[in-house]
């Protein structure tokens, strides 16, 4: 059923947005609704593009706040990958479904995920109504007699997700450089320019990371991706926050994605901070990305901007670094071809989020302003995905259920690892 949102505001001027078949098919003024359509009354809103999670892995809000404190090599090896090694397909639907909720209540309409059980990952997707670019993590610790196993898996994951609708997109998710051989990641390069997938890895998170590659095989990671063939339009490189300015360029070049996930980063102490106007200036496409609930902690990129900006400030020593429109248009998902984020407009995906411009945090001031430095996913009402309402005043259906279900699956996986 069309969907009409009536008197809503955008960039400040009254506007009715009508979408159709998933698509905006009218915005302005001077729009109405015609019969049949579903009507949604935004009087006091706002209406903004939705935000574009661009890396991370939604199940593990089962895991949140485990491990807390520790670095990055201990959290993985002593405590998130044995706890994952008991995962059942309905703890990931689960886990999912609750990082869903909490991406629809603070706007998210789209996420990049890397994680096991990728077909319970994207039923719960589809079922909560997200959009979904969905991976099976590959790992043969670098043991280039296990790519049998890798091919295996790829064929398998690729199958299980063409099974689902239109709001999931299967992509190709290699953990790392240090964790799979070079074999198999040029199997995935090729897997990728043959059936047109995106490629989502984690590149030069730690400066420990980059020393031991650099070690061990006497180039850069980003260097080393690019001869393994897995640099290209269709790559998400996740952290990036050791690139140096010639593997920046190298990055532009072959027109890759850097997704940020400055809080994650921050949190477990990787060292630099992806050097953002270094990547601007080089041409790089960009997106922003929270990663998982385990090492964030939060899935709320409204928060996520804040930090972002503020860090870019500060390390650049200057406050006209990553300006506030720049920054949303970021977390929109618009300054990278790949992540699909569109302005509000006709012919765009009728992918709309409401904030309510009431909410303390968004007066008085600019909007965009507001939005970026002082508010959180608390302001946001309304979030629209492919024209169906997946909440309205703040509330979502079915989310008691889904907490409760949650908590469960985090409660038996605790007691099973």
């Amino acid at each position: 059923m069309p969907l009409t949102v009536t008197d809503a505001r955008i960039d400040d001027a009254p506007a009715t947005i009508r979408i159709d078949d998933g698509v905006i098919v009218a915005l302005g003024p001077d729009v109405i609704a015609e019969p049949g359509d579903e009507v949604l009354d935004a009087r006091g809103m706002a209406a903004i593009a939705g935000f574009v999670n661009g890396h991370g892995h939604a199940a593990m809000t089962l895991l949140r706040g485990a491990g807390g404190d520790l670095p990055l090599r201990r959290w993985l090896e002593d405590v998130i990958w044995p706890a994952e090694a008991h995962l059942t397909d309905e703890d990931v639907y689960w886990g999912t479904r609750l990082a869903a909720l909490e991406m629809i209540r603070s706007g998210t309409v789209h996420f990049f995920d890397m994680y096991w059980q990728p077909a319970a990952v994207a039923r719960a997707a589809e079922d909560a109504g997200l959009r979904a670019t969905v991976g099976m993590p590959l790992f043969d610790d670098g043991d280039a007699s296990r790519l049998p196993e890798v091919q295996r898996t790829v064929v398998t994951s690729l199958d299980e997700l063409a099974a689902f609708g239109p709001l999931i997109t299967p992509s190709l998710t290699p953990h790392a450089l240090y964790t799979v051989s070079a074999e198999s990641l040029r199997y995935v390069a090729e897997v990728s320019v043959e059936h047109d997938l995106i490629v989502h890895i984690h590149l030069s998170e730690t400066r420990h990371e980059v020393d031991e590659w650099l070690a061990a095989h006497g180039t850069r990671p980003a260097t080393s991706a690019d001869e393994l063939g897995l640099l290209g339009p269709r790559t998400i490189l996740a952290h990036g926050c050791h690139l140096d300015r010639g593997e920046l360029e190298l990055v532009a070049a072959r027109g890759a994605t850097v997704v940020t996930n400055p809080v994650s980063n921050m949190k477990l102490a990787g060292g630099d901070m992806f050097p953002y106007p270094l990547a601007r200036d080089a041409g790089v496409h960009v997106g922003l990305g929270t990663d998982g609930a385990a090492s964030n902690n939060s899935l709320d990129l409204l928060a996520d901007m804040k930090v972002f900006a503020l860090v870019q400030k500060h390390t650049a020593g200057d406050p006209t670094v990553a300006p506030a429109a720049e920054v949303l248009a970021l977390a929109q998902g618009r300054l990278s071809p790949l992540l699909g984020g569109r302005a509000l407009e006709v012919g765009a995906p009728g992918d709309v989020v409401l904030v309510d411009t009431a909410q303390h945090a968004l007066n008085p001031g600019p909007l965009v302003d507001n939005l970026v430095y002082a508010a959180s996913g608390t302001v946001v009402d309304t979030t629209i995905v492919a024209g169906r309402v997946l909440m309205h005043g703040g509330r979502i259906e079915g989310a008691d259920e889904v907490v409760g279900r949650a908590r469960e699956r985090a409660a038996a996986l605790t007691g099973r690892s």
